[in-house]
């Protein structure tokens, strides 16, 4: 039976563990080895099939700008399966803009998993992340659906069996401009390439992220935030190439869940005319979080990493 939309679609965000350049390509391209872990701090995506094969978006919160990752990454697919449909996608926008945190890539990412089952296309999980790849380097990692050790330019996942982990986020109200942290004298390029087996504990610890220097000669509030955290939980880290910072709060054994009305902070969610998602682990509180003790502008909160992306069994 054809399904005419799918309702509260997850696009969780993500946070880089650490984040090395160890090299460049000849096309400038920066070469970038990360952990990369899944939270529960998401975007919520609805989409409803249409026949005429328009696309339309629809803000259900701040508005995003006019052709973003969602939009291109519809268009991608429709082109290149040569589908006929359309679809109206609406979105809950809940991660923050710029933050790192990989939020538009996971729009993308959710974006193509969704329309690939709405529009019976059937692609292969291979298929949309290389599709993916032309849309943003972060989106292959989304729709590969496991927290994974990026390495190339995004290209290269290896599945990680992380520990479960708790982490406080911040992200101040300023953006960082990636093309301006990557030709910043700070950066540090040369990093030695690490092969990762096993616990990453060490690396946790040891790890850092390589643009960090650079952000915060460029952004002094990224240096604020990680001040922030640093203080509170003893250490702090920013992520990606945006203004955002976290820290591990603590690890404490989770409990799984399978539940199809949980709320959406667990990435629980009916999604109807499917099967039940894939149940999710839901961490006990193990700390908390001084939201009323952020500056004005400042966004919060704390997170639960999470097994594995709520998607993950969309697509084979």
């Amino acid at each position: 039976m054809s399904l005419h939309s799918l309702l509260d679609v997850p696009a969780p965000a993500k946070l880089n563990l650490f984040l090395h350049v160890v090299g460049r390509r000849a096309d400038g391209y920066h070469l970038l080895q990360s952990p990369f872990v899944l939270i529960d701090w998401a975007d919520r995506l609805h989409f409803e099939r249409r026949a005429d094969g328009r696309l339309q978006r629809h803000d259900l919160g701040p508005a995003l700008p006019a052709d973003d990752l969602c939009l291109r990454a519809a268009r991608a697919l429709q082109s290149a399966s040569g589908c006929t449909l359309g679809a109206d996608i609406h979105i809950d926008k809940q991660v923050p803009w710029g933050a790192g945190m990989g939020g538009g890539s996971s729009d993308a990412a959710s974006t193509l998993l969704a329309l690939n089952r709405l529009w019976g296309l059937h692609w292969p999980r291979t298929r949309l992340a290389e599709l993916g790849l032309q849309l943003g380097a972060d989106v292959p990692f989304f729709v590969g659906g496991d927290n994974a050790f990026v390495e190339g330019i995004g290209e290269r996942l290896t599945p990680l069996d992380l520990p479960p982990l708790r982490l406080a986020v911040v992200k101040p109200p300023a953006a960082i401009n990636t093309a301006e942290i990557f030709a910043h004298p700070a950066l540090k390029r040369d990093t030695e390439a690490v092969i990762v087996m096993g616990s990453l504990e060490s690396l946790l610890t040891a790890g850092r992220n390589d643009l960090q220097a650079a952000a915060e000669s460029l952004c002094p509030e990224v240096s604020e935030a990680a001040k922030w955290l640093q203080a509170r939980y003893g250490n702090s880290r920013m992520t990606g190439s945006g203004s955002a910072v976290f820290a591990r709060v603590g690890t404490q054994k989770l409990e799984t869940e399978k539940s199809e009305t949980q709320n959406c902070e667990t990435l629980q969610g009916r999604v109807p005319g499917t099967e039940t998602l894939e149940a999710r682990t839901v961490a006990p509180p193990v700390a908390t979080f001084p939201a009323a003790e952020l500056p004005p502008g400042w966004v919060g909160r704390l997170c639960s990493s999470l097994v594995r992306h709520p998607l993950r069994d969309w697509a084979g």
